[in-house]
């Protein structure tokens, strides 16, 4: 006979699976302006966290090894996360968990694709809203200009990509988004929240992943101030020929977001619905 001191697998992470589709009922359930006020906010505050990895950036680059450098822009970039969880907003990448109640039929699928259309959409505006103030507040002078040289070079970099290297990116960073929010639903209080989120979302920057809330900022900021600021543009040497609203929204917003919709739905809200349909073998028998 097994030991009865001794839990199932499964039985112990019940309780995570029960929070996340009692969350995603509730999101379902949200008035419109309600939901797209609450998404404008987390995008404000992803945006915020795109902005403080940005200012570690600025002047690293052949002062501090590579590694360094992007283990330090995930690990402020997770403040992001933390005002969205800890805070409540609504997330893009984070609802994709909502896969969860749709798969318990607790949930219709018209009532998670209208949270995911008007969060996504409110995840732009509050994305772009931060990005207009930064440009607003000239804060791309700072540091003689280093900041706006780092913001320029991250949003180049980001509108290079193939998509299918975008997609694949795509994949791996909301995997471990909705992981970290699958983490969260552990917490007892403040404290844990933020230790279950700062990891994972440490690990997908530092990687290189691609978040498509996070680069609705990043990569746009970089867009308008070529059009904010010729004379400052002029002034760096720097190629942004291939720095495009067309290279952003079809090599790099499309597959990321895509992407983070397979990464999170596919392998961890998917996975654990599976999973959990299992019911624990009885060992007395």
């Amino acid at each position: 006979m097994a030991n009865q001191g001794q839990s199932s697998p499964i039985i112990t992470s019940q309780p995570i699976i029960e929070k996340a589709s009692s969350a995603g009922i509730t999101k379902s359930r949200l008035r419109f302006w309600p939901m797209l006020l609450l998404a404008i906010l987390a995008g404000m505050y992803i945006a915020f966290g795109g902005v403080f990895a940005t200012v570690v950036a600025t002047g690293a680059s052949g002062v501090w090894p590579y590694g360094v450098v992007k283990t330090l822009q995930g690990l402020v970039f997770s403040v992001g996360l933390i005002l969205v969880v800890v805070g409540g907003a609504e997330l893009f990448t984070g609802n994709i968990l909502m896969i969860i109640p749709l798969l318990q039929k607790k949930i219709t699928l018209a009532g998670m694709l209208r949270n995911w259309l008007v969060v996504y959409a409110g995840n732009f505006i509050g994305s772009i809203l931060i990005a207009f103030l930064i440009l607003l507040g000239k804060t791309y002078h700072f540091s003689g200009g280093e900041f706006g040289k780092t913001m320029l070079t991250i949003a180049l970099n980001k509108s290079g990509f193939s998509f299918s290297q975008a997609l694949s990116l795509g994949i791996l960073c909301n995997i471990l988004v909705c992981l970290a929010v699958w983490l969260a639903y552990t917490g007892q209080n403040t404290s844990d929240k933020i230790l279950a989120i700062v990891f994972p979302i440490t690990m997908f920057i530092a990687a290189g992943f691609e978040h498509s809330v996070a680069n609705m900022y990043l990569v746009p900021a970089g867009l308008l101030l070529k059009v904010f600021d010729p004379a400052f543009i002029s002034s760096l040497e720097v190629s942004l020929q291939n720095l495009t609203w067309g290279n952003f929204l079809l090599n790099n917003l499309l597959p990321v977001t895509i992407g983070n919709m397979i990464g999170g739905g596919l392998f961890v809200g998917t996975v654990y619905f599976l999973v959990h349909r299992v019911k624990p073998v009885n060992e007395d028998d």
